[in-house]
């Protein structure tokens, strides 16, 4: 059987919603047929993308059918990209006519039929993190010889203004030719469209012609339908030109203060007014210049910030704050944005230096209380709206470390006077700490992505909070006319954006509702009062009908949601996340979304228990149920209840990293001497190592060696380890850990995990947690935390084979008398590296080492650690020490073998 890909669709948000397609090619396997819309025996006969936009609410069906010409049977893969933002709200599949349906179930009911699924090898589609602002959803069906399937995945969403427009973009890639292939966006604004515009970067000038987009008052239209013909890359050609962008731009019509839309019991009010004065604005850019911003990431920030300082304009007031291991301030106060001031922190921009560790609470602090004299000190600059810019690229090290304490300094110290906006350099952040301490500070978290045009990120956020119009926006409501009422207070309102509240009348509540609107803004006050127009709200009904009822009541419904949703993220105690989570379920549940606290599951016809697909969202780490399992119970048949996770960054001393990986490859970084040693061991397959033995902790792991496909005759054998053994004999936990699986009390019918599972466990003191990013954390309340990659290896590679790095943080918990070929480094040990000379490699220097009263030859190299970047891991310079760590380690490497994993 030959699994064919039938559809893969990218839609993400910029920032509000980009929807994009792609349909990638099955595996060649036979030769094409009829003009190319048949590939391997599979024929795509439609694919479509049908838009609804009412009042912002975007309401997405995604449809695609096809037929297996072919003698046997065929899985056809179903792979969609949705905006991280958007909800799925419906997913039906149908194959011969036969329908199966997606219902809406809390996850923790869909997560016990989705182990049940995995353990028996069924299919099941699960959503997870894709690229910057997407998650992918996926789906394989069989279907046999004649039969036909189609598919259809619904998903919502509230579009964004940013940057003064709405954009939808669609990425279109078939690589394959499509019989009917169309792509329609149906737009109502009762505002009335002001612009509205449709590009094909695939398409030449001379073919745009073929997109249809039309725009009158209330209503506007794209459609996109090419023939066969049209795809064709060349007359003769079986390749499709599809392959690109297809992106749709609108605003609407502010020809009043007021958009307040009334329709069954729920309302929903729009708010971006024109011809508002520019404000000026206090700003505090805080920046990181730990040494971990070496390198590419502190060149991109010099040049967003030589770019900012370029936009900033005469009349506002501006500081920069730089943390490293100390915190130093450009000035001791905010200085006008004056010619010579401009010039001066340019040229202190281009030549500050990187400093140390990461004293993040210090650099807040400071930059914070810098605004908070200005505005004591200078009456004037209250006028102004004051803004605190955050960049950092991991996480505190140095000073106060404890990430709740950081979060309640901080919002001590604003007391709510002003936003704070964190922007969360690279993957190395704790993003979710970054963005409750935002959240609970009126301002948002960005993650900058630490790649080429991560400079271009910064500035684009910068562009979106340059232009503050009004401060302190409230929307007041009758009290006794609102029944529910999502935010209706923002702290600060910008240029090119717009705000939303929405809610839910009480019986009675339409007769004189209305809407007080107030703010500050430059040198006077907005003060506005909006009513319904119901004469204009009948004319709207009699145009979109049932349509527009829906899209208000579900637009307030999603809303809701996402505020619940952020509003868990900064809650502090249990019983608040337990509430949160329950209205978010209930809610959820009523509207049909999938959010990270429900599951849709796919059943089959006529028979509710027997699920075959469940359609799962990810969230933030952070937002992860956390299962606790009694200890010797089965986490399918013991009773799951969630308790808090245990805070991820206790204080204490560096950390002296140390880890394993690849042939392999041994890594002690050593803190104190802000350098590292590494090591091979090389062994046969089969060998079992020593790791980590703490007699006092009863920590112990050790690791199985596997080696590649075949050797060849004469050339050095590989080894990697390929299983590992965690273990707490004092906890009574045992942990295997294959490229396979991940089982907990092997041997003793425990549960077995896929790293496809995106789960937190825990038993007794000890917390397990699968990443999506193919990492498994593994940490135990009184020790240290280990955390083991996956290396994914082309399966028909003809040599390699997929294989397990290991590393381990906090290490300084376990007690002296750890030991393994890991373990002995655990703790403080002093060498001294001299005679520096060249090596037979120029780029490989050759040194002395001096290391437990032993005299070694070393070199100096380079091994990746794969511990926050799975992928492509980060370069660690160290000195290789020889012959399989002589000298280095305790004993010979012999004495670290053992004859069993557990």
């Amino acid at each position: 059987m030959e699994r064919q890909v039938l559809l893969c669709l990218y839609l993400s948000s910029v920032p509000g919603l980009i929807a994009s397609g792609l349909i990638n090619q099955p595996r060649s396997i036979g030769k094409r047929q009829t003009q190319g819309t048949i590939i391997n025996g599979i024929e795509i006969q439609s694919m479509k993308v049908n838009c609804r936009i009412t009042s912002r609410f975007a309401h997405y069906v995604i449809t695609s059918q096809a037929i297996n010409h072919g003698n046997t049977s065929q899985e056809i893969v179903f792979d969609v990209e949705i905006p991280k933002t958007a909800y799925i709200s419906n997913f039906l599949i149908t194959v011969d006519g036969v329908p199966y349906p997606g219902n809406i179930e809390d996850k923790a009911i869909a997560w016990k039929q989705y182990r049940k699924a995995i353990i028996k090898g069924e299919t099941a589609g699960l959503v997870r993190a894709s690229g910057r602002k997407m998650e992918k959803f996926n789906i394989a069906v069989n279907i046999g010889a004649g039969s036909k399937v189609s598919f259809e995945l619904t998903y919502e969403e509230l579009l964004k203004r940013h940057l003064g427009k709405y954009e939808i973009v669609i990425k279109v890639k078939p690589k394959q030719l499509v019989r009917q292939f169309e792509i329609e966006a149906d737009i109502f604004e009762p505002q009335e469209i002001s612009m509205l515009d449709a590009q094909a970067t695939f398409l030449s000038r001379d073919m745009t012609q073929f997109i249809e987009k039309s725009f009158s008052g209330k209503k506007g239209r794209v459609y996109f339908n090419p023939t066969i013909d049209q795809q064709q890359a060349c007359p003769t050609c079986t390749k499709s030109l599809l392959d690109g962008d297809f992106k749709i731009k609108y605003d609407v019509k502010r020809d009043t203060v007021c958009d307040l839309q009334v329709v069954n019991k729920h309302f929903a009010q729009f708010f971006a007014p024109k011809n508002l004065k520019n404000m000026s604005k206090n700003v505090v850019f805080v920046i990181d210049i730990s040494g971990s911003m070496a390198g590419q990431k502190i060149r991109q920030t010099r040049e967003a910030l030589l770019k900012i300082l370029a936009d900033i304009k005469l009349e506002d007031y501006f500081n920069l704050i730089l943390f490293g291991s100390h915190v130093k301030a450009w000035k001791n106060s905010l200085v006008q944005a004056t010619v010579a001031n401009l010039q001066e922190a340019r040229d202190f921009v281009q030549t500050f230096h990187l400093a140390g560790a990461t004293n993040l609470n210090g650099g807040l602090l400071e930059g914070i209380k810098t605004l908070n004299e200005a505005l004591e000190a200078d009456p004037r600059l209250r006028n102004n709206a004051p803004i605190v810019i955050m960049l950092t690229d991991g996480e505190p090290t140095v000073g106060e470390t404890n990430l709740d304490q950081i979060r309640m300094n901080v919002k001590n110290a604003i007391q709510g006077k002003f936003p704070l906006y964190n922007l969360g350099f690279g993957e190395n952040v704790d993003f979710s700490f970054l963005e409750a301490m935002s959240l609970e500070n009126n301002g948002a978290a960005r993650r900058i992505y630490a790649e080429n045009d991560a400079a271009e990120q910064l500035q684009g956020f910068y562009d979106e909070v340059a232009n503050p119009l009004l401060t302190d926006v409230e929307f007041q409501y009758p009290k006794d006319s609102i029944q529910a009422l999502t935010e209706n207070r923002v702290k600060q309102f910008y240029e090119g954006s717009e705000i939303v509240v929405a809610g839910k009348l009480s019986d009675g509540g339409l007769k004189d509702f209305k809407a007080d609107v107030t703010g500050r803004g430059a040198g006077q006050n907005l003060v506005t009062t909006c009513l319904v127009d119901e004469e204009e709200t009948e004319k709207i009904l009699r145009e979109r009908g049932h349509l527009f009822e829906e899209h208000i009541e579900r637009l307030w419904a999603y809303l809701t949601i996402q505020q619940l949703l952020e509003k868990w993220t900064k809650a502090n105690s249990e019983k608040e996340k337990n509430d949160l989570s329950a209205k978010v379920v209930e809610l959820a549940r009523k509207y049909k979304f999938v959010t990270p606290l429900t599951s849709m599951v796919i059943t089959k016809p006529g028979d509710p228990d027997d699920r075959i697909a469940i359609a799962d969202k990810p969230g933030d780490q952070s937002k992860q149920k956390l299962w606790v399992l009694p200890a010797q119970q089965d986490p399918l048949t013991s009773h799951l209840r969630p308790r808090p996770r245990p805070h991820p960054h206790p204080q204490g001393p560096p950390d002296h990293v140390t880890g394993v990986d690849g042939d392999p490859h041994f890594i002690i970084q050593v803190p104190e001497k802000d350098d590292a040693i590494c090591f091979n061991i090389n062994e046969e397959p089969g060998v079992v190592l020593s790791l980590i033995q703490d007699p006092d902790t009863g920590i112990i792991v050790n690791g199985q060696l596997i080696g590649d496909k075949n050797h060849s005759n004469g050339k050095n054998k590989n080894t990697y380890f390929g299983r590992l053994g965690i273990m707490n004999q004092k906890m009574g936990f045992t942990l295997e850990v294959t490229p396979q699986n991940i089982t907990l009390r092997p041997g003793m019918k425990g549960s077995v995990f896929s790293w496809m599972d995106q789960v937190t466990l825990r038993q007794g003191g000890v917390t397990v947690t699968i990443l999506p990013t193919r990492k498994l954390v593994v940490s135990m309340d009184n020790g240290a935390t280990m955390v083991v990659v996956l290396h994914h290896v082309w399966k028909k590679h003809p040599v390699h084979q997929d294989f397990l790095g290991i590393y381990t943080v906090d290490s300084h918990k376990m007690s002296p008398r750890t030991h393994g070929l890991l373990g002995q480094f655990f703790h403080s040990f002093d060498f001294e590296v001299f005679d520096v000379r060249p090596g037979s490699d120029p780029n490989k220097p050759e040194a002395t080492m001096l290391v437990k009263n032993h005299r070694l030859k070393v070199t100096r190299g380079s091994q990746k650690d794969y511990r926050k970047d799975p992928w492509l891991g980060s370069d660690v310079s160290c000195w290789f020490v020889h012959d399989n760590g002589a000298g280095l380690i305790d004993g010979t490497h012999m004495d670290y073998v053992i004859p069993s994993i557990f």
